[in-house]
């Protein structure tokens, strides 16, 4: 049955992924298959339902997602929905001695030895996948992400939600970032996960592009500029056109016009759902108070340009909360009325205490982010420059401990 499109800011579909490992070691375990089998009680399965919430498969063998099911009328409530879910899988992987890890990549997973691809029926798409890119890698078989899809009911909305989301893109990571650490030790980076997907369709780089996703604001443009074009670069790999649909594209934001809606890519998953969802209201308010035009007009923020919003982007990734932004048109597209530079810290928590409302159930997790940094910082603060990898997995055995427990990470 048809239903009429969404309006912005109706509705909001959640994405969130988690790592299964071993309970004893952490290790990873690629026991999807068989818990997703478990969960709906007949072989072969790759989609479970559960009310309000879903679980589905990805890539790899020990990833799986919950997402909710279909959109949801409001963000508040999601997080102990997302929790229920969460505690369900916990249960139903301790009787095979395994447990879900949070956080945006495993700190110690050996991409080349351990990726094990989902198998069943679309086995195609993931060999295609594979074959291409050599999926065995950190940006493709080690990252656990949150996505956001927002909604857009025509062209006239799908331009200033697309406007509003480029702009939006370059600090998000400053609340996000949670992979300070990668092959078993720190990079001094506090998003791993974002540093490797930068590069990881390298092998044909139109697929991800710059990242943040080239200034197209109608259906036809989009779909004639910018996913031509990746599919053009595809074509030579993927005759058979295995990949030609609107998710081979691999941006930090990419529409889906399959959905009607945007779906931002770009954050590392949290500690817990309620750290996830207190990010996304962030994200969200933020992306709202644009498209309204409360911090810019919409035709300074259709005019960003690409390369100087991507240069902001990849100062975040690195230092976070901690990157310096100089820009000056950048920081006005924001509302930035301080000194001609700040922090992404700075930015964020004066965007929260106008965008956010003191009453909002979120905001009393966002401001203790915005007081202890993101979870890297957390993370890194609590490794050390150093560490061994007993240590490492003392605090990732206490991050699991806040998934099961439904509390932030403070150490």
């Amino acid at each position: 049955m048809a239903h009429d499109p969404l309006h912005l800011f109706e509705g909001f579909g959640i994405e969130l992924e988690y790592m299964i490992v071993h309970a004893d070691g952490l290790d990873i375990a690629p026991l999807a298959p068989a818990l997703l089998d478990a969960a709906a009680g007949v072989p072969g399965t790759e989609d479970v339902e559960r009310g309000a919430i879903a679980w589905s498969n990805e890539l790899v063998a020990h990833v799986v997602e919950l997402k909710t099911n279909g959109p949801a009328p409001r963000l508040a409530g999601l997080d102990a929905a997302f929790q229920r879910n969460v505690d369900e899988i916990q249960r139903l992987l301790a009787d095979r001695g395994a447990r879900l890890l949070p956080g945006g990549m495993h700190p110690w997973m050996v991409p080349t030895k351990e990726t094990q691809l989902f198998p069943g029926e679309h086995n195609e798409v993931y060999a295609t996948f594979d074959r291409i890119f050599d999926c065995k890698h950190h940006g493709w078989s080690n990252l656990q992400s949150t996505h956001i899809n927002l909604p857009f009911a025509d062209d006239d909305e799908f331009g200033r939600l697309h406007a509003a989301i480029r702009v939006a893109l370059p600090i998000l990571p400053a609340l996000s970032a949670s992979t300070p650490v990668m092959d078993g030790a720190p990079t001094g980076f506090l998003d791993n996960r974002l540093r490797v997907y930068r590069n990881n369709a390298r092998a044909v780089p139109e697929v991800s592009g710059k990242v943040v996703p080239e200034p197209v604001f109608s259906r036809t443009a989009y779909e004639s500029e910018l996913l031509a074009k990746v599919y053009r670069a595809l074509e030579p790999h993927d005759p058979e056109g295995v990949l030609r649909h609107e998710w081979a594209n691999a941006r930090g934001a990419i529409a889906r016009f399959d959905r009607m809606a945007i779906e931002i890519r770009i954050l590392d998953i949290q500690e817990c759902p309620r750290a996830d969802l207190a990010v996304a209201t962030g994200v969200v308010e933020l992306v709202r108070a644009l498209c309204d035009e409360r911090l810019s007009d919409h035709g300074a923020q259709r005019a960003a340009d690409t390369d100087r919003l991507a240069r902001i982007l990849w100062q975040v990734v690195d230092a976070g909360d901690q990157a310096v932004i100089d820009d000056p048109h950048y920081l006005t597209l924001l509302g930035w009325r301080g000194k001609p530079r700040c922090t992404a810290g700075e930015l964020w928590a004066y965007l929260i205490e106008r965008i956010v409302p003191a009453r909002d159930p979120a905001r009393g997790t966002l401001d203790i982010i915005q007081n202890r940094g993101p979870l890297a910082r957390r993370l890194a603060d609590a490794v050390g420059s150093a560490p061994s990898r007993g240590a490492l997995r003392e605090v990732w055995q206490e991050l699991a401990d806040c998934l099961g427990e439904a509390r932030l990470f403070l150490p």
